[in-house]
């Protein structure tokens, strides 16, 4: 039966007859979700709804109840995002069918007709809005009335392959490296004993992209105007602060709340996360509740997720010995007694062993040619900007040039590797002595992942001159009198350092270790000490005392009360060698460590003759045991691969409570979490168990043990699944 207002005739001949033409009607869209998605690099979300990039062009085919005729039938294309879409806010879009794509601008060209079916290729502009859209057509014929069909909904992403995106880099091996790899390593330790901590981003686990969205949904930017908000997310500097705020929880209901004391009774220690997936998982469930605990680590590597999910090429970057400058002076003083006891800090300025923030990749349209690339954003909350507790971004190249005056934060993050350290000597509540003024001791082994390699990558160049040359102090001066004015000739110690001469010394002074040490073991070290010539006593023999203090060195560069002392008087003649060992019982530090099992010994040396002082500082990492982790056979898709682990408990004491949690995007299904109890000292633990990978391609197994005494025995295994019946 043919269909009302269905004229006799042949369509388009000219005649009468294309007046009565049936109304066209939308009867199927396919969306092509899984040609595109491949094409557009997201297919490691899933195929089962759309998400694109901007700046690239996608594919639709659209089926009608009769041919479709161009010169009569209008389609008109409307995408939408955000609560109250808008042309003029750019959060809605109207476009019409066209030959030819007409440039940097919303639409719909390139298509071609089959049967009853229209092929058509949608443009988005590479500098549009990221977000969730409704897709509509609107179709009418001649002057008629139009009739509105929704075809579907897609997921608009930054686009780091178009050379039009603000965000785009320029190198497949790097595309591949900082936003397609789903896994990584955050370094973390000490400059002398790096670490290295596996972490599963998880990017494209599928639910991720909708909580990066409602990260965003729950700012406080969007919550006082959503439709503003909306509107600026196509600016990635706006989506990065806005990120850096909402990673902590310290101005809204952001998704870590930070924890730098002891006390993890009510969540999780920072210690025990394995990666970003279930952090976020746990954030979203339970409504924007903050998830408890965070620290520094676990801060950048949910961000890191968040930023390579919404398309930004992103990487996590360590710093030791990084400054907290409250005051913006860029000099941290730390002070010690007579005693050797390293007192808190009369500021709040402190030395954190390690800092760790991200790096993401943009143009830098808001500021003066030259500053592109790499920036630095902190979620950590440590200051405030613009007032809230975000940082960043901050050119690179901003910072290693001294060139503090511009946006964002800069001033602050350059202090963070670059400050002086001044070390006093307290005696009756006064500073009555400069122990050390350090200008290198701040800002050691920035790293971060080597590009697809395992291996760790040492990136301090790119933040700062070599320490001690000429263009680095040219930096430095030209940092302090943008940030302290042209009156920065000196600051309140200048005065003292130029009095006295730090480097003539009676005696030169070290601390060795005299073999690795262990948690569990007793520490064995070396004083070595040498009598050299000096101006007040060039050749005659001194007497020296030195009184050793011994204490547990905290994550934010405070200690613990002292857990041993320690005093060697000593005659040297001139020209003098002497070792002196020295020994710290396991019994002395057996329960007065943090999770992170460093040691600070420190030393101060008087000769009796003159008053002067002297500070020898040695930092001790106590090595955990080591876990080991096989696969017996190649991984496949779908098909059980057994994994084998090895713990043997080499220390003194037992491991009590022991938990394993295991966790790889691809390889397994979240987390999978089992109750080891008990590894008596001088045992070992083997471990089988069968995953079903579900992804092909390069994946990681981070495994992660815990115990009463030790919180952080981790390992990894690189693992590479082929697909699914693959050769």
């Amino acid at each position: 039966m043919r269909p009302p207002g269905r004229s006799l005739g042949t369509p388009g001949d000219g005649s009468l007859l294309d007046l009565n033409l049936a109304t066209l009607q939308l009867e199927s869209v396919d969306l092509q979700s899984s040609r595109n998605n491949k094409e557009h690099h997201t297919q490691e979300m899933g195929v089962k709804r759309l998400t694109v990039r901007r700046g690239q062009p996608f594919h639709l085919r659209l089926s009608f109840s009769r041919p479709f005729q161009s010169q009569t039938d209008h389609i008109t294309f409307v995408a939408e995002t955000g609560p109250k879409p808008s042309e003029l806010l750019g959060t809605r879009a109207t476009f019409f069918l066209t030959l030819v794509r007409p440039g940097n601008v919303w639409s719909a060209s390139d298509f071609t007709t089959d049967s009853n079916s229209l092929q058509v290729s949608l443009f988005t502009p590479a500098n549009a809005v990221i977000g969730h859209y409704t897709l509509k057509i609107e179709i009418s014929q001649g002057q008629g009335h139009s009739v509105a069909y929704l075809l579907g909904t897609f997921i608009l992403l930054f686009n780091p392959w178009s050379a039009e995106d603000d965000v785009y880099l320029p190198s497949e091996i790097l595309l591949q490296e900082y936003v397609m790899r789903d896994y990584g390593f955050v370094y973390k330790g000490h400059e002398r004993f790096i670490t290295s901590w596996p972490w599963n981003y998880g990017q494209f686990e599928e639910d991720i992209i909708d909580i990066c969205f409602e990260i965003l949904n729950k700012s406080l930017y969007y919550l006082k105007n959503p439709a503003k908000d909306c509107s600026q997310r196509n600016d990635v500097v706006y989506v990065c602060r806005v990120v850096s705020a909402m990673i902590n929880s310290n101005d809204d209901n952001g998704v870590l709340q930070g924890n730098w004391g002891e006390d993890y009774s009510k969540g999780v220690s920072p210690l025990e996360w394995n990666g970003s997936v279930a952090i976020l998982r746990q954030w979203s469930a339970r409504g924007g509740q903050p998830v408890k605990y965070g620290q520094c680590w676990v801060f950048a590597s949910v961000m890191c997720t968040v930023m390579r999910c919404l398309g930004v090429p992103t990487r996590v970057v360590s710093n030791f010995r990084s400054a907290h400058n409250v005051d913006r002076n860029l000099t941290i003083d730390t002070y010690y007694d007579r005693n050797a006891e390293m007192l808190s800090p009369q500021k709040r300025d402190k030395i954190w062993n390690f800092h760790v923030w991200n790096e993401c990749w943009m143009i830098r349209k808001d500021l003066p040619p030259g500053y592109n690339g790499w920036q630095v954003l902190d979620p950590t909350p440590q200051q405030t900007s613009s007032g809230l507790f975000c940082c960043g971004p901050a050119s690179v190249k901003a910072i290693r040039e001294g060139d503090v005056h511009l946006a964002y934060d800069t001033p602050f993050v350059y202090a963070e590797v670059n400050a002086d350290e001044v070390i006093w000597l307290l005696g009756d509540g006064q500073a009555q002595e400069i122990l050390a003024h350090n200008t290198s001791s701040i800002g050691k082994e920035i790293s971060t992942k080597m590009v697809g390699s395992d291996q760790r990558q040492s990136i301090t160049s790119s933040y700062k001159y070599p320490e001690g040359s000429s263009e680095e102090r040219a930096v430095f001066m030209k940092a302090s009198r943008k940030m302290l004015g042209p009156q920065r000739a000196s600051s309140p110690f200048l005065d003292l350092l130029e009095s006295r001469d730090l480097r003539n010394q009676p005696v030169q002074l070290q601390l060795h270790l005299a073999r690795m040490p262990e948690w569990g073991q007793d520490l064995q070290l070396l004083l070595c000490i040498r009598r050299v010539p000096d101006s007040t006593h060039p050749w005659r023999p001194i007497a020296l005392v030195v009184r050793f203090c011994a204490q547990a060195l905290l994550h934010g560069g405070g200690t613990r009360k002292p857990l041993w002392r320690h005093t060697v008087r000593l005659n040297l003649d001139f020209g003098k060698e002497t070792q002196w060992p020295l020994l710290l019982p396991y019994s002395n530090y057996k329960n007065k460590l943090t999770d992170e099992k460093l040691i600070r010994v420190s030393g101060i040396a008087e000769v009796e003759e003159i008053g002067r002082s002297m500070l020898v500082l040695k930092d001790v990492s106590l090595e955990p045991p080591h876990l080991s982790i096989e696969v017996s056979e190649r991984a496949e898709v779908g098909k059980a691969l057994r994994v084998h682990i090895t713990l043997t408990n080499n220390l003194m004491v037992a491991l009590s409570s022991c938990m394993m949690v295991l966790e790889g995007s691809g390889l397994v299904n979240g987390q999978i979490a089992k109750n080891l109890g008990t590894l008596v000292a001088g045992h070992t633990l083997q471990i089988q168990l069968d995953l079903y990978p579900t992804k092909a391609g390069s994946r990681q197994l981070q495994v992660l043990i815990s115990s009463n005494e030790v919180k952080e025995i981790k390992g990894y295994k690189d693992i590479f699944v082929t697909a699914a019946g693959a050769p």
